[in-house]
């Protein structure tokens, strides 16, 4: 692999694409009243894979000043001058437009509607208001789970109980996972302006309310598969085992705020939304 390609690669931030991919299939799979086609599924993953890497490599070259400032963001790609801020733009805009194109023609009106939508939320809502207002992460939050009514749409149930349900938990599960990266990179944050709650309220009073808040609501929209959707008494144990652990590490958090409580809820968190959607396809 050459250094060029390597550099690209690293731009597309490849994890975070195969997890939005898994939430979208997730709900496509589940949302609807039946299961999607292969050719579904595939038009489908392909035209919004497109446009994640589009819109992340947009986002990084709208915060490649903050990007470098920050010992966890300083090597990529941009900020660390293995590709060039033409080089990105450019990548970017193509990226996003042919996802978008291919959705259009491949996927229908809704999808290519909700992907607009996703796409304007990551890349000109929420990444320009980081440096402005603390309300970036529950606006985050909400791009961060439109890609579940991506992958509803594409079923054309988009606002279906089960679709909502889905949307609420990922919006939910992030307020705790973003307190806790929050937390352990505080500094960092500070030094590059971000708005953060740790930023603001360097106590980490605000960030513990937060964290808390998003696991205790997260505990009973867990459950809105089981009352909306496929789900079964299985999921729904499931659910509750995990939401109370989730809960509990949250809370550990919100009373001692440290490196130890943050670095176990960012563990948890990791490790909540896989297993919770990996049983919720099994049932």
């Amino acid at each position: 692999m050459t250094d060029r390609v390597k550099a690209y690669w690293g731009l597309v931030r490849p994890r975070i694409v195969a997890m939005v991919l898994f939430a979208m299939a997730v709900a496509a799979w589940t949302a609807g009243e039946e299961k999607p086609s292969w050719q579904v599924m595939a038009h489908a993953l392909s035209g919004t894979a497109l446009l994640i890497v589009g819109a992340i490599a947009l986002n990084q070259r709208l915060e490649r000043r903050g990007d470098a400032k920050m010992l966890r963001t300083a090597d990529r790609p941009l900020p660390a001058g293995r590709l060039s801020n033409r080089e990105v733009t450019w990548f970017g805009v193509l990226a996003s437009a042919a996802g978008l194109t291919y959705l259009f023609c491949c996927s229908g009106a809704g999808v290519f509607v909700v992907a607009i939508v996703s796409w304007v939320l990551y890349v000109w809502a929420y990444t320009p208001l980081k440096s402005v207002t603390v309300w970036q992460t529950p606006i985050g939050a909400v791009a961060g789970a439109m890609p579940v009514l991506l992958g509803a749409a594409a079923v054309r149930a988009p606002m279906s109980p089960m679709a909502v349900s889905l949307f609420a938990i990922v919006f939910f599960w992030q307020l705790p996972h973003a307190m806790a990266v929050a937390w352990l990179y505080r500094r960092e944050f500070a030094s590059a302006e971000v708005k953060l709650a740790t930023v603001v309220d360097p106590s980490g009073h605000t960030a513990g309310v937060l964290a808390l808040l998003g696991a205790a609501a997260l505990l009973p929209v867990s459950l809105g598969p089981s009352l909306y959707g496929p789900a079964g008494w299985v999921y729904g144990l499931v659910a509750v085992w995990l939401g109370l652990g989730y809960l509990t590490y949250a809370f550990a958090f919100f009373q001692r705020r440290s490196d130890g409580s943050a670095r176990a809820l960012l563990r948890a968190s990791v490790v909540y939304l896989p297993i919770l959607f990996g049983v919720l396809l099994l049932q």
